[in-house]
């Protein structure tokens, strides 16, 4: 007799661990960038290049403490999603929705690099959501 085993539970429980995982270095690193991006806007404006006529107008220091909150936030909730807590992934999709929306008002100031950020971010969103509640 020969005898089948259902492998279906145990490969949805390794993919669902697998993108908890991938969407936690993600986040860990997109955070440690989103740090080093205010750090260098609240250091000195004129790193970053202004677009005249731009319809967002920001202070850049202002906008250099947001990167820096929202990086420090997206850091300790990459980590947390190492253990993958309900909150952690809650907390994650949040933060890397509103660093997505921060990617995309400084699109006509850094174009490619906010085209890579917003995909990035919505990977980590998607990885977030597709993990069902009981493999976490």
């Amino acid at each position: 007799m020969s005898t089948t085993t259902n492998r279906g539970p145990a490969k949805s429980e390794a993919l669902a661990g697998g993108l908890t995982l991938f969407a936690a270095v993600m986040l860990t690193i997109a955070g440690v960038l989103a740090i080093f991006r205010g750090i260098m806007a609240i250091a000195k404006d004129a790193i970053f290049v202004a677009t005249p006529n731009y319809v967002f107008k920001f202070d850049v220091t202002g906008w250099g403490w947001i990167h820096l909150i929202l990086g420090i936030v997206a850091t300790l909730t990459g980590i947390a999603l190492f253990k993958a807590p309900m909150w952690a992934r809650i907390t994650g999709i949040v933060i890397a929705a509103l660093l997505l929306i921060s990617s995309f008002l400084s699109l006509p100031y850094y174009p490619l690099w906010s085209i890579v950020l917003i995909a990035l971010y919505g990977f980590i969103i998607w990885a977030l959501c597709v993990v069902e509640e009981k493999n976490v």
